[in-house]
């Protein structure tokens, strides 16, 4: 008869080693671990959040009109998300809308401020007759809050969108100029003497090695702009800014509609950690050397 041989019975087998699993593997279930635990972590957190919201609304420690619960700004936001009653969202557009609006104003203007702020910070970092010129005034911009100049640019452009949009490229600006100015003085020298070595002029050597070395440090002060723009979104859209996220909060504050106003705020919030994450992408896939040694 034939005995079939089963793996047990093969001498030695159990003492042979297990192959090894890739590290590969190992490090993404890791990161999949660490993940959970954090997104854990936020769940646990809002949920206190909201349940110390709700108990400071119970207690009545404030009004209701100046302290709406999260359920009645949840409503608010279903209801400018919404056709309800024949009314259309809010003043005739959704939430979305009027977010989607001010992010094309926020866009516009920070592409503006991209487009002037690096070469200004290439300037500024590169030229020291010039620097001494630009630099004062780019600090000065930096220092005004939008509202300082607002009025201004309402009498120069009218109150359509030429005044909201210079006011996001000023408000902008600033961040973009001095971050590559900085990020350009910090390029190492031996880059520039190697460089020089090799033949590259004045404008070969700043667009071939001192552009790309300093380019991490300018996409952090893009995604500063950005931040600074949507912060001036709601100042820039003060005047005749419906539709517009802005417009829309700025409207629903003159009604003491606080409810309203949370949930605008509440979508700026959102909507801007989105944005950042799409910005940190960028950056991620852009310089993919950045953080490693």
């Amino acid at each position: 008869m034939t005995t079939l041989t089963t793996a047990t019975d093969t001498p030695g087998t159990a003492d042979r080693p297990r192959p090894a699993r890739p590290a590969g593997s190992a490090k993404a279930r890791k990161r999949v671990r660490e993940a959970l635990r954090w997104s854990a972590l936020r769940i646990v957190a809002l949920a206190v959040l909201l349940a110390a919201w709700q108990a400071v609304v119970a207690a009545e420690v404030w009004p209701r009109v100046l302290v709406p619960s999260p359920g009645e700004v949840w409503r608010q936001f279903l209801l400018a998300s919404t056709t309800h009653d024949g009314v259309r969202g809010y003043g005739g557009h959704l939430l979305i809308e009027h977010l989607g609006v001010s992010l094309g104003r926020i866009g516009t203007g920070s592409g503006y401020a991209v487009l002037a702020g690096v070469p200004l910070g290439l300037l500024i970092g590169t030229v020291r007759p010039l620097a001494v010129v630009l630099e004062p005034a780019v600090t000065f911009l930096r220092t005004l809050p939008p509202l300082a100049y607002l009025s201004l640019l309402v009498i120069w452009f009218g109150i359509d969108e030429a005044p909201k949009i210079w006011l996001l490229v000023i408000a902008a600006l600033p961040p973009v100029a001095a971050a590559t100015a900085a990020a350009v003085r910090t390029v190492p020298d031996q880059l520039t003497e190697a460089a020089r070595a090799l033949g590259s002029g004045p404008v070969s050597l700043l667009l071939s090695v001192r552009l790309p070395s300093a380019l991490p440090e300018i996409l952090t002060g893009i995604r500063i702009a950005v931040g600074v723009a949507y912060t001036s979104v709601v100042a820039a859209e003060t005047i005749n800014g419906v539709p517009g996220i802005g417009g829309m909060i700025r409207d629903a504050q003159r009604y003491n509609q606080t409810a309203l106003v949370i949930a605008g705020i509440l979508a700026i919030g959102l909507s801007g950690i989105v944005l950042d994450a799409l910005l940190r992408g960028i950056e991620r896939f852009a310089v993919p050397w950045r953080g490693r040694t």
